[in-house]
Formats: structure tokens, C-alpha cells, sequence
């Protein structure tokens, strides 16, 4: 048994039975961190140290026969956007380097009293601004499958650990995919929760009204076990409603008989590339033969998706990375003769060459003059593409895409192509301008064997029914 490969399910039974300590399997993903991290470069920062004293932890509490979370012993790997306290927060930046946080993000907290044994901070693009880890301080997170590959982003490194069993699930943010497309790219699971099902204080803020946080994982049984320790109403952040939390679990039935499953046709067209589109559609067939009826339908402002995403979004970040300026935390301007020296000198030195592209595309888009023109515009043609999906929604139960237009690709081919970088997350940025939750399940490869995701998308708050296509899907392998 390579602990290391386990499901969350299998960690947690055989912790209770005693098959295994929390310790083995931490050392287990360890392992997996010594042999594999310096050539893909999946994690920033490892926290061997305290891992290993959460997992003995578990251990003495398990012995002594305490009733433990679900979660409890199992390793996780930790987007290096959330908030650690004592544990460096970088957001693979310059300018936090040597950030520590003086509390922990609430999602961090509530798997910590689930008995979370963290690895470590895993790698990113740089303030979440990329879509293949390319634009991280750090370096590129390389491939799983393939390392000449990129892991996709901006979570490529929480793709990574689960792919690679470094841990056994992660967490990581998704503002206009970076969940889903790594999750695709890596071959594992991937949710992208409803905004405001999952609470964002504590985390960097990239787009205020897009981010996200969900898990990764191996199954959809993984990503409803994390869901129920993690989603909720938080008094901190006022984007997360009071709608209850079911226990995501329960809806693991994979019954999809009568069920509406739409296929949009513009997700389906040009640009993507023949191997993905064949791939997902013999999925959604066989969803058909378990008792789906697929029905064709069309969210025509798709095409405007990606405009308005790197209008709006950066908009949002221009205004969001004003606070760091080097006074309170991270990298400080030695040598400014006077203020305006000072935030030039410590602005070009904290911030990589594609997030002050965005700080300055976002900051023109908000400029006097500009604002009517580009930002007010992008947010109706946002409202609009919310009514797509609402007119969509009531034809059909479900939409099934395909995640990312191609499989991964050879590192520093786009890196140089920012619009063509930026096409990477055209299917997946409409989900997020709609506030909708979405899953990237893998259920597919190309002839070369790089992995195709198919993704789920369901109205608002319809988690449930991801977890239970997705597992339907499992059945079908």
C-alpha cells in the first residue's frame, strides 16, 4: 500500500483501524516531497516540522480514543495565498519574501480544527495573476505528467502535490479558473465553490468580486469531504450568506437518470483544440446511456468572457495591491530620496513584470475619462453574461464542457503571449463572471498522455449536483 496514493476516504479508515499512523502517512507525502519537489517545484515552503507535530498529535488523540473530524491526520498542501500563522505567506511574490502572518486565514483555521496536517505552501503564479505558474517568483511548477509541461495556474501547485501524492488534498483559489484548469492539466479533481460559499478572509485578495477558495483532491468523495469542513457563512467577510451547508456527502448517490445535461455550443468551437472536444463529448454519452438526456444550448456573450474578465478583475486588483507599499509589511525601498522615489523604487522591486501589467492595465481601466469606456461597460456586459446563464439554467439541469481548450503545454511557449496566456481560461471565466460553482473531473488523455478534464457547472449553490455528476461519472470509467 503507497500511502502516499491514498484517497481521503482510505486515509481515514485506515487511521481508524490502525492500519497506519497519522505519522506514516504524513511521512509518506514527505517522501514524495524529498524525491519529487526539486524538479517540479510544487511547493514554496515545507513545514516537515509542523506537520509532523500536528500528526503526532492526531495520533495520541486517536490512541486515547477520542471521536476525531473526518479530516484529522490527513495531509493537505496549502495555496501560498491563505494566511499561516507563523508560516511564511509569500503569494510567490518579492515583495513577501519574508512575510509571516500574525493570524491564520478562517479556512486555514477550520482545518485546523478538523485535525489538517499541512505540508507546507504550495507554488503559484504570482499574486494568482497567470494561468500556468510561469509568473512566480519561485519558478515554474512543472507537469506531473510530463515536467517539459506546465501544471496550469494559478494553483499549479496544489494540483501538483494531490497529482504527485506530496498530500493527500489541497486547497488552493480560483478567480477565473485557476482551479479548475490545473485541475484539468494535472489530472485531478477541482471545485469551484459559489462565491461566497467558502469564506475569503485571510486570503490575498486578487479580484474581490471573482476569488474563490476550493479544494483539490482525487475523487469527488475528497472534494465533498473538504467541503463540509471548509464552506459556511463567516461573520468576517460579508460576501458569504447565511444559506445553510448541507452535508455534501449525501449527494455522492451518482444517479443521473431523467437529469438535463446541456452542452453550450460555444465551449465546443473554435480554438479548442479536436482531442479535447472528442474526449468530452464521449463522456457526455456515456452520461446519455446512464439516463442523462443531453440538450444543446447557447450562452452567446461567452466570446465577450475574457474581455470583460481582464477589464473588471484587474480593475479589482489595481485597487487591492495599493496596501502593499512597504510600510506595514513586505519589501521595503532603501534608497527613495523622497516619497514619490520611494513607491517607484518599491513598487518595480515587489511586483513581477505581469502583475504590474495588470495593476496597469486594471488602473487605466479606472482612470478618469476610461472608467464609462471600459469598466462600466465590462460590468454589464458581466450582468449580461449572468443572464445567460439563467436563461440556460431553465432549459437544463447541469452544463459539461470542456475545461481548458488544450491539454498542458511545453513550458515558455505562451509565456511571452500574454493574450494568448490569457485565452488559456476562456471556458472557465464565464462560470466565474456568473458567480456560478463549477468542477473539473478527469475523465480523458490525449494520445500523448497529458490528461483532458471535463467541467461541471451548476446554478448557484448547487454543489450537491456537481459531487453528483461527477461521481456518476467515476462510475462510468
Amino acid at each position: 500500500m503507497n500511502l502516499s496514493e491514498l484517497k481521503i476516504n482510505e486515509a481515514h479508515d485506515g487511521l481508524r483501524e490502525k492500519k497506519f499512523s497519522s505519522v506514516e502517512l504524513t511521512e509518506a507525502c514527505l517522501k514524495q516531497v524529498d524525491e519529487k519537489n526539486e524538479e517540479l517545484n510544487v511547493f514554496i515552503t515545507v513545514d516537515k516540522e509542523g506537520a509532523l507535530e500536528s500528526a503526532k498529535a492526531v495520533d495520541r488523540d486517536l490512541a486515547a480514543g477520542k471521536d476525531l473530524p473526518y479530516l484529522a491526520g490527513i495531509p493537505c498542501g496549502m495555496k501560498d495565498m491563505l494566511n499561516t500563522k507563523g508560516v511564511k505567506t509569500t503569494c510567490a511574490s518579492p515583495g513577501l519574501k519574508d512575510f509571516v502572518p500574525p493570524y491564520d486565514a478562517v479556512v486555514v483555521d477550520k482545518l485546523k480544527q478538523n485535525g489538517m496536517v499541512m505540508i507546507g505552501k504550495t507554488n503559484l503564479d504570482e499574486f494568482a495573476c497567470g494561468a500556468s505558474t510561469e509568473y512566480s517568483a519561485y519558478g515554474v511548477t512543472r507537469n506531473p505528467h510530463d515536467p517539459k509541461r506546465v501544471a496550469g495556474g494559478s494553483s499549479g501547485g496544489s494540483a501538483a502535490a494531490v497529482a504527485t501524492g506530496m498530500s493527500t488534498y489541497s486547497i488552493g483559489t480560483d478567480t477565473g479558473g485557476s482551479i479548475r484548469q490545473p485541475a484539468s492539466l494535472c489530472g485531478v479533481y477541482g471545485m469551484k465553490v459559489t462565491y461566497g460559499r467558502v469564506s475569503r478572509s485571510g486570503v490575498t485578495s486578487f479580484g474581490s468580486s471573482w476569488d474563490t477558495i476550493g479544494p483539490f483532491g482525487r475523487s469527488a468523495e475528497d472534494i465533498a469531504h473538504v467541503m463540509n469542513a471548509i464552506a459556511g457563512h463567516d461573520p468576517n467577510d460579508g460576501t458569504t450568506p447565511e444559506v445553510p451547508v448541507p452535508n455534501y456527502t449525501e449527494f455522492l448517490q451518482g444517479d443521473i437518470k431523467g437529469l438535463k445535461i446541456g452542452l453550450p455550443k460555444e465551449y465546443f468551437g473554435e480554438g479548442v483544440e479536436s482531442e479535447v472536444v472528442e474526449s468530452v463529448r464521449s463522456y457526455a454519452e456515456k452520461l446519455a446511456s446512464a439516463g442523462a438526456e443531453l440538450v444543446e444550448v447557447s450562452l452567446p456573450m461567452t466570446k465577450y468572457a475574457v474581455a470583460v474578465y481582464y477589464i473588471v478583475a484587474t480593475s479589482e486588483l489595481s485597487a487591492n495591491l495599493e496596501r502593499f507599499d512597504g510600510i506595514r509589511y513586505g519589501k521595503k525601498a532603501e534608497n527613495a530620496e523622497d516619497l514619490v522615489d520611494y513607491y517607484f523604487e518599491q513598487r518595480s522591486a515587489a511586483f513581477g513584470d505581469e502583475v504590474k501589467r495588470r495593476i496597469m492595465i486594471g488602473t487605466y481601466a479606472l482612470s478618469a475619462g476610461y472608467y464609462d469606456a471600459y469598466y462600466k461597460k465590462a460590468q454589464r456586459v458581466r450582468t449580461k453574461i449572468i443572464e445567460d446563464f439563467g436563461k440556460a439554467f431553465e432549459e437544463v439541469d447541469l452544463l459539461l464542457s470542456p475545461v481548458s481548450p488544450f491539454p498542458a503545454w511545453e513550458i515558455g511557449k505562451l509565456a511571452d503571449d500574454p493574450l494568448a496566456m490569457y485565452m488559456a481560461d476562456v471556458l472557465t471565466i464565464p462560470a466565474s463572471a456568473a458567480g456560478i460553482p463549477g468542477m473539473s473531473c478527469p475523465f480523458g488523455e490525449t494520445k500523448d498522455g497529458l490528461p483532458i478534464g471535463v467541467q461541471l457547472l451548476v446554478p448557484q449553490f448547487e454543489e450537491g449536483r456537481l459531487l453528483n455528476v461527477a461521481r456518476a461519472l467515476e462510475n462510468l470509467k
